[in-house]
């Protein structure tokens, strides 16, 4: 995955596609109102304006189908988190393995990208394990798919990526070679603004 405006470093989104995207995210926002009980839209939208770089961050999320919507808020830094909240693991997303090295280490039926590299990219986080069973306390997601977490280096040294996935009503976290990649298997991510 390349960012659209690759042959730039510049990292802003026209007027127009700033304010669609505010517009998608204050709907969600209110429609959503269990995962972020207490807070309030237009504080969170005056932190959105002034931080172009997250806005574009947040729309990159957005184009690949992450649906990101505010999960909470860090009283000791004022910032407020948000995490993809897509039903299944983002579309756009699926087919990576877990990073850079694993990606190299392929010989042939390379995926198209690596997890690792493809959040730095967006300007996101993967998601770690305690993150990931927070946002399945807001709702029932990835029921059919799966996602790449954050994984521990005592175990990607050995060669191992962890995922997680709900079934059964119950979180799961497993484990694989970092070097494989599933269509069902994305990575979601998170990004304090």
């Amino acid at each position: 995955m390349t960012p659209r405006n690759a042959n730039s470093n510049k990292k802003n989104l026209s007027s127009e596609q700033r304010e669609q995207l505010l517009r998608t995210l204050r709907a969600r926002f209110e429609k959503n109102i269990n995962r972020h009980e207490g807070l309030a839209w237009a504080q969170v939208q005056t932190k959105l304006e002034s931080s172009a770089e997250k806005l574009w961050s947040l729309n990159e999320m957005e184009r690949t189908g992450g649906e990101p919507d505010v999960v909470g808020h860090d009283e000791r830094t004022g910032e407020y988190i948000f995490y993809d909240c897509s039903a299944e693991s983002p579309k756009d997303r699926r087919s990576f393995c877990y990073d850079r090295e694993a990606l190299q280490s392929r010989k042939q039926d390379k995926p198209k990208n690596n997890a690792v590299d493809g959040a730095a990219d967006m300007g996101i986080e993967l998601l770690t394990e305690e993150q990931y069973r927070e946002l399945q306390r807001l709702g029932e997601f990835d029921t059919k798919t799966s996602s790449w977490i954050r994984t521990p280096s005592r175990i990607r040294k050995l060669g191992g990526a962890l995922f997680c996935d709900r079934r059964y009503d119950t979180v799961f976290v497993y484990h694989n070679g970092a070097e494989s990649y599933y269509a069902a298997r994305a990575f979601r991510g998170s990004l304090r603004v």
